[in-house]
Parts: C-alpha cells; structure tokens; sequence
C-alpha cells in the first residue's frame, strides 16, 4: 500500500474561544513550512509495515495504516474518556501540536481536564491556583520550582499552560517525586527509606515482557550496564509509570482528560495506557508525534503524526522521550 504525504503545511489551529475570551492562533503550517524545508522534498518519516515514506503533518491511524484528516482525528479522540498525546520534551512543534489538540477537545469538552508528566504530587496545590488563574507565571515557575524540577525550557511549555489558565481547566500533576526513581536506579524498591517508600504506587506490574524487553534496549546503551542493575533500572521505571497511571485514576472525573507525556511513556500502550485501564476502565487512545527521520512501527499508537526536527540539544530535562 502506498500512503505518502508530500506537502509540507499540515492542518492549522482553530481559533478556541472560551469565558475568557481566550484566542489561540497556532501558526503550525508557517513554522512546519520553515523548519521541514519546503524548497526541497520533504523529511519524512518511515514505517516498515507500510510502502512509501509519511511528511511533515502526516497523520496516520495505527490500526489502518491510512491517513486520517484533523478532523476525524479529534472526533474520534473526543470519544475517549482518556487521550494520551505525546511528545519530544525538546521539540517545539510537539508543544504547538499539543496545545492545538486541547483547544479541539476543549471544543467537544468544555469540561476537559489535563494532567502532566512535567509535575509531581507535592505540587498539586500550586496547579490548582494557577488553573484558577491566581498565579502569575513568575510566581508559578517558583513555587513549581520549574528549573530544579522539569528543567526544560519553560517557554516550550507556556502556550499549554497559559491555555490551561486562560480557559481555567483542571491541571493534575502525574509524577512523583523525582529523586525516587534515582533511588530505585541504584538501590531497588526494597532498599528505599521509610520516608520515600509511601510515595511508592499500591500497585506495580514488573511482568510486562514487551515493556521489559525495550527498556533492555534503552538500559544496553548505557555503560554502566549489567544485568543485576537492571532489575533496578526496571524497576524504577514501572514505579514512575504505575504512579502516573494511578494519578490519572485519582483525577479522572466524569469529563474526558488530556494527558501530556513522553513518547516513550505512551508508546504501545504499555508505559502509562494500560497501566491506567487496568485501574479504571476507561476507553483511551494515543497520538504519538514521530520526529521527521525516524523509522517507527505502525502500531506504536492509535495516531502517528508526523512533524518536523525542531529540537535544540541545549534544552535538557529531567524526563525521558
């Protein structure tokens, strides 16, 4: 089959109104233009089950392998009592992607809410005031503590959470801690102090071998690589899941949730997805932005969609991609 996007101006923002009289004007197709370089042919984007390569604002189902219009994809997200769309912490077009699927989905869902990778527990407090639109950004970004959390450049983030509190929708923080995954990375979970172990979620799944099986990947490309540090490695990351999973089943209300997370947390299902559905049920889907030069599976998610390479190197965080 072959299925090749080779424009370089995909789907554009859609004015989002709201009691604030917030607009958002997404400039996608001006910057896609720009960054993907139109004046020769396009970066794209491979998948090995299908014929042909995917550009720039490609959108594609994982189930089917066709592409899907902007439109069909939101009316089927809006279906879901969970999106999880994610992301490239350092790439600017996974932010304005992001940010264009809120307003869509606030356009369904008035009553929308939105949790976050980029938080732990212990802020929550914080995000209610901004999302109640009490905080200014100087404000917020000390008492979150941003630069000795996340670290990522804030302003890679700001048209999320400015629309967050312009439109006052719930924010959940999703994340615990983050010095507990590093303490579980060189230590195990039975090794942690009585003060960290209550962070620890009630449940947590270290039998997935499909999830088991890509850590391994990622933890072999590391030299202090053995296989008893593994375990621990493993370890860390299922507890950093498992409690993003049970933060979403905390906060889910009635009204659908956005949740906003590396790719790597939502990729096949099994990082957070599945880990959520085991504690609540609730129908979800996922929208993985792949980065233009990657050769990726169909069914990594529900949704691929294609973007540019806009990342610096220079903005470096806390989380994984």
């Amino acid at each position: 089959m072959k299925n090749q996007v080779d424009k370089c101006v995909p789907p554009t923002g859609r004015q989002a109104g709201g009691k604030s009289g917030w607009l958002l004007t997404l400039s996608l197709a001006a910057m896609f233009g720009v960054l993907s370089g139109c004046a020769g042919p396009p970066a794209a984007v491979t998948i090995p089950d299908l014929e042909g390569t995917f550009g720039v604002g490609s959108i594609l189902s994982g189930k089917t392998g066709r592409s899907v219009s902007l439109e069909a994809l939101v009316a089927d997200l809006a279906r879901a009592r969970i999106v999880y769309v994610g992301e490239k912490h350092t790439n600017p077009a996974h932010h304005q992607i992001q940010v264009q699927l809120m307003a869509l989905l606030h356009q369904h869902h008035t009553r929308l809410t939105v949790g976050m990778e980029m938080f732990d527990r212990t802020y929550q407090a914080v995000l209610d005031q901004w999302s109640a639109g009490e905080l200014q950004e100087d404000a917020f970004l000390q008492k979150t503590q941003w630069y000795a959390n996340w670290r990522y450049p804030y302003p890679l983030y700001r048209e999320i959470l400015d629309f967050i509190r312009h439109q006052r929708l719930p924010l959940f923080a999703l994340n615990l801690p983050g010095h507990i995954p590093a303490r579980i990375r060189v230590g195990g979970i039975a090794n942690l102090t009585p003060y960290d172990s209550p962070w620890l979620p009630a449940e947590i799944d270290l039998t997935h071998e499909a999830h088991r099986r890509h850590l391994k990947t990622v933890f072999q490309r590391h030299a202090f690589a053995d296989e008893a540090r593994f375990e621990f490695f493993y370890e860390a990351q299922c507890v950093w899941e498992e409690t993003m999973a049970e933060s979403i089943a905390r906060s889910l209300t009635a009204a659908p949730m956005l949740v906003l997370a590396g790719n790597s947390h939502i990729q096949y299902h099994y990082g957070i997805p599945e880990r959520a559905l085991r504690r609540t049920g609730a129908a979800f889907r996922t929208v993985y932005l792949a980065t233009v030069g990657d050769s990726i599976d169909l069914g990594i998610a529900d949704y691929i969609w294609v973007t540019p390479d806009a990342s610096s190197p220079r903005n470096k965080g806390r989380g994984t991609e």
